[in-house]
């Protein structure tokens, strides 16, 4: 489907926002899924076959989208974000290895994590190379500036996922540390793809700092509601992945704001099931219904509509554009999805 046959869709739409976003960089992304196909080949065969174990798994590859959706905003791409929309994938991916055996992980993307496969030295070992390519591809491109932007962001995304094994299962985590970690281990490499693009794109100083900004509070977003649906999402329905957050000990906004407003028992309730890997059903509707006392879920969820709110703010001074459209709903999918 062409770009221009495309018609903007009301933010309410949110169901056909990302068929939107691939139809606008579908052309884009065959050459992305190309350089990641050829970029994550090896002689020492079992670097792409765990590789390619993730990689073929699907997921919507919505950041090297909106890098390539960035780029189209100022009109004047010159090739370059093809390569960071693979690097910005590639980090991705690395991270998503890394946490895997951080922890301990058995399932990804609906089949068996690559740790469960090659064991752990490997998936830490194949992240790496998968970082490694990343930056050899920003550092093909020349631009020394967005390789600086997304060496920040490799090295601000490590200190996230080191603040957050350091908290685990801590009873005494505030708001402001939970916002600095899912800063860290998620908004940041969603600023750094949406900033990226917008330089791959020509865009000016203004533009540039605008889209980092729309990233940022997009990732933000993004994150809190997947802590959301950890929980069976905003109703707090169970399902077969629930819980796994609270039985790895992740103090998620939920567990802290009912751990500030519950009662001692409601605590030691939380306490006895927070980092428990046989933690069942039962425990956890006893946390769900600790969460619904207090509106916990509902309040996480009201923080994330505020940050999808500031994305859309964001763009606010960039000119209209059918990208700028689908850029505008994408905050709005993104918190649909735990209704």
């Amino acid at each position: 489907m062409a770009v221009e046959n495309l018609a903007p869709r009301p933010l309410a739409d949110a169901s056909a926002v990302i068929d939107d976003l691939m139809a606008a960089t579908g052309e884009g992304m065959e050459a992305v899924n190309r350089l990641i196909l050829s970029r994550s080949d090896s002689p020492v065969d079992m670097v792409p076959e765990v590789a390619n174990h993730l990689i073929d798994a699907g997921g919507k590859r919505l950041r090297p989208m909106l890098t390539l959706a960035a780029s189209a905003l100022f009109g004047r791409p010159g090739g370059n974000e093809i390569r960071f929309a693979a690097a910005v994938e590639f980090m991705h991916n690395a991270t998503l290895l890394h946490d895997d055996v951080v922890d301990e992980s058995d399932m990804r993307r609906g089949r068996p994590a690559a740790r469960t496969i090659w064991g752990n030295q490997a998936s830490v070992l194949v992240g790496d190379f998968l970082l490694g390519q990343a930056f050899l591809m920003m550092v093909e491109s020349r631009d020394i500036d967005a390789l600086g932007v997304l060496s920040r962001a490799a090295a601000i995304i490590a200190e996230g996922e080191v603040f957050q094994l350091a908290k685990a299962g801590d009873l005494s985590t505030t708001p402001d540390d939970y916002e600095k970690i899912i800063h860290a281990k998620t908004a940041t490499l969603f600023e750094a793809a949406t900033e990226v693009g917008a330089m791959a794109g020509g865009a000016d100083s203004a533009s540039r700092k605008a889209l980092a900004a729309y990233g940022r509070e997009l990732g933000m977003a993004f994150q809190l509601v997947d802590d959301v649906l950890d929980y069976g999402g905003a109703q707090g329905a169970l399902g077969k992945n629930t819980g796994d957050d609270l039985r790895e000990g992740k103090m998620t906004l939920p567990v802290i704001l009912a751990l500030q407003a519950g009662t001692e028992g409601e605590r030691k309730t939380i306490e006895r099931a927070l980092g428990n890997p046989a933690s069942g059903e039962s425990q956890l509707a006893d946390i769900l219904a600790i969460f619904a006392r207090y509106d916990c879920l509902s309040q996480t969820m009201a923080k994330a509509e505020r940050h999808a709110e500031a994305a859309r703010a964001a763009l606010a001074k960039i000119p209209p554009s059918l990208e700028r459209d689908i850029l505008f709903s994408v905050p709005e999918f993104c918190t649909s999805r735990a209704y």
